[in-house]
């Protein structure tokens, strides 16, 4: 793709890594001595004295009593050389220790201002003709957002933009539905491109009604002493467009410039806009860069070691250390602009909005009951159609005039017979890859109470069959076989895709809670279990949980056809991909959707679809395989280990391996032309994983399952010897 292909966010975007990358180089002198001084001396000693005296000013700790702690052992008591009381040595010993990330023991209200920070921040989405982008927010003001200049350089960019708060999971776990705003860049739009920053004011209300003051702000401060060289950060981010994500505490300042500060992390990267924040929750920088690793020829690298391009995303590049502008030099830029009227008042009010408490100071309820009470923010504003915002207590629905209403095939309606008696067809209509079927009520029903009456009609009736009839299933899986040899490799190869092309004669769309939850995915239990994590839930739960994103998916979708103008092809694929990333079932493609485009049948494919709760979803995303030497030392959540490019399950290893070795059987060339997805090299951990983990009943039951539903079955499952006999790399494209 040449440079006159690529979108205004991706020259923008790598237009500002250069320059970040020649400020990196030409400080290694500096950063080196930095590094050294705090090795050797301590985060005293890192910085100027200047700064590090604004520091301690800021944290009630002035330069004698700070150097005194430092040299105070940690057992310090009365009676010490220093004669400090011991109380007061302890306790200005754990803020100086806080300051100096040499402890990591801090006060229970650090999470609530970190809770309250993260309100502030959302995820931004500019959509365009023919192309579309993501970036990080945060507000600034009761009526600013700031972002970088490379996510919204102009103000049409910024008109064709939306924000969104609590697009996250909530603390069960579950993702919450997020609250969408509109950019209102008529009434405030300043941008400078060399400090790549944006302000732009935000609609008073979401888009169904909701304030913006209950969300808060993150104020920029001008006051000196917020960070120094040595102080671990924190970054709220939205990276690669996805959920609301917080590298805590695992970003080192290495070095601070005149308008930037360059901080570095094992594995922590920063998102194009994004508020970089010290332990106090203020804003120290705008994430906007860095600096990346690259090869002998100046190419940009990505995390698994090849060539970086902008659609592998910002989150892919292997960065050497992150770039944020500072706070104070933004300000101070902003504070030249020529403004007048209604924009001068709200850059005042910007200015204001950083000389007042901070966010974690002030009480939420306060702020929610002024705004519930009708207080409307400074900024009121008509909202895009010239209407007042919806009041206090009342309810605005938008109806769109024209619903179009797509429906399965009757192989996918609520039966209460064997699954076996299903009939032997295809679904009759996929018009659209990832399209929501049943948008409208039908029956008086919506298409997510029909959904969740199929689902508990066939938990019904499936609960009267034994969970496994071996002998059955014996039976069946010699007659599937049948004529089938392992003469050679590849010969066993090509025989078994044939037969299970052939033989996938039912082809159900993607709706786990009909099929997977109530008998595919059941374990001996009777209990459904996170594919990664183990973690045990009743098919009920997970239904009801995927009846209500269901539900509001379609309420989104309804939102966003009212609100688009004749939407082209992708536009809507952009709309339905954000969907899903907003609002995912309980439910993991073992092969990640991304790698083969979400197209049909691989999609709705259940010999690959296995139970997994949103968090160890998210937390794997489509990042393949791999086997990590020390693997226990660190596990997210019981999901398991993520590190670049990499990803070990804490659970099911042998399961995905056999769901993925059938992948590659049933779809052959399909996956693995990328860097990113399964390479051949990672044929001998599935086939060790397949080895290490023998095939139970839960599995056995899986694929006489399947094989009813669908008419094909899982060799591996079937014959696990079969593994070392098949020419699995000429699956590959």
């Amino acid at each position: 793709m040449t440079v006159e292909q690529l979108s205004h966010f991706d020259t923008g975007f790598l237009q500002q890594v250069e320059d970040a990358s020649r400020r990196y180089a030409t400080r290694t002198a500096e950063r080196d001595g930095h590094m050294e001084a705090l090795e050797q001396h301590g985060i005293l000693y890192a910085d100027t004295q200047e700064r590090v005296n604004n520091r301690l000013n800021r944290l009630g700790v002035d330069w004698a009593m700070a150097t005194a702690i430092e040299r105070t052992p940690e057992t310090a008591t009365t009676g010490t050389n220093l004669d400090l009381d011991r109380e007061l040595v302890s306790t200005d010993l754990l803020v100086l220790e806080r300051f100096m990330g040499r402890n990591d023991l801090i006060g229970i209200g650090y999470l609530e201002g970190g809770f309250l920070a993260a309100r502030s921040v959302g995820r931004i989405t500019v959509r365009s003709p023919g192309s579309s982008h993501h970036g990080t927010g945060f507000l600034v003001s009761p009526s600013l957002l700031m972002t970088n200049n490379h996510v919204l350089g102009s103000a049409e960019e910024a008109a064709a933009g939306v924000i969104e708060f609590n697009f996250q999971a909530g603390v069960d776990g579950q993702p919450q539905v997020p609250v969408v705003f509109q950019l209102d860049p008529q009434s405030f739009f300043v941008t400078h491109r060399d400090l790549d920053f944006t302000v732009v004011a935000v609609s008073g209300r979401s888009q169904d009604g909701q304030p913006l003051a209950s969300f808060g702000r993150l104020p920029l401060k001008e006051a000196q002493g917020k960070a120094v060289i040595g102080e671990l950060v924190n970054i709220i981010q939205h990276p690669n467009g996805e959920p609301k994500q917080l590298a805590l505490r695992d970003n080192q300042i290495v070095d601070v410039l005149d308008d930037f500060v360059h901080y570095s992390a094992d594995t922590a990267r920063g998102s194009s806009g994004a508020p970089v924040l010290n332990d106090q929750w203020e804003v120290v920088a705008l994430h906007h860069a860095g600096a990346p690793r690259k090869d002998r020829d100046g190419n940009v690298l990505a995390v698994d070691g090849t060539r970086w391009h902008p659609s592998m995303g910002e989150h892919r590049v292997d960065w050497k250390a992150n770039e944020g502008v500072r706070v104070s030099r933004i300000l101070g830029m902003i504070q030249q602009f020529p403004l007048s009227g209604a924009a001068a008042a709200l850059r005042t009010e910007l200015f204001a909005a950083g000389s007042s408490l901070h966010p974690a100071e002030v009480s939420p309820p306060t702020v929610l009951t002024d705004r519930m009470n009708g207080a409307a923010p400074q900024n009121t504003t008509m909202d895009r159609n010239g209407e007042q915002p919806a009041t206090a207590g009342s309810v605005h629905w938008s109806v769109p005039l024209h619903i179009s209403v797509s429906l399965d095939a009757d192989a996918l309606q609520p039966r209460a017979e064997s699954p076996a008696a299903a009939p032997a067809h295809r679904a009759t209509t996929t018009s659209y890859v990832g399209s929501l079927a049943g948008i409208g009520s039908i029956d008086g029903q919506s298409p997510a109470e029909r959904d969740l009456a199929a689902a508990l009609v066939n938990l019904a009736a499936f609960s009267a069959r034994p969970y496994y009839d071996e002998a059955a299933d014996l039976t069946a899986r010699d007659a599937y076989y049948a004529g089938i040899h392992a003469a050679n490799p590849t010969a066993l190869r090509l025989a078994l895709t044939q037969r299970l092309e052939s033989t996938h004669e039912r082809r159900p769309a993607y709706k786990p809670m009909r099929l997977l939850y109530p008998w595919v995915d059941l374990q001996p239990d009777e209990k459904l279990h996170g594919i990664y994590s183990g973690k045990g839930f009743t098919p009920e739960e997970l239904m009801e949980a995927d009846a209500a994103v269901e539900a509001a998916r379609i309420g989104r979708w309804q939102e966003f056809m009212l609100h688009e103008s004749a939407p082209g092809p992708e536009a809507l694929e952009a709309e339905l991909d954000l969907l899903e990333a907003s609002l995912p079932f309980n439910c993991e493609h073992v092969v990640p959707q991304s790698w083969f485009a979400k197209k049909e049948p691989m999609r709705g494919d259940l010999h690959h679809l296995f139970t997994c709760e949103p968090p160890c979803n998210s937390f794997r995303g489509n990042i393949p395989y791999f086997d990590f030497p020390d693997f226990d030392e660190v596990v997210m959540h019981g999901c398991g280990r993520r590190e670049p490019g990499k990803f070990e399950p804490s659970k099911g290893k042998g399961p995905v391996a056999r769901a993925t070795l059938y992948f590659l059987l049933r779809y052959p060339g399909k996956i693995g032309d990328e860097a990113r997805e399964l390479q051949r090299a990672g044929l001998e951990l599935l086939l060790n994983w397949h080895r290490d983990n023998p095939v139970g009943i839960y599995e056995q039951h899986r694929n006489a399952a399947i094989a009813e539903m669908q008419g094909n079955r899982n060799p591996l499952i079937d014959h696990p010897e079969w593994a070392e006999q098949i020419d699995f790399a000429g699956a590959w494209p």
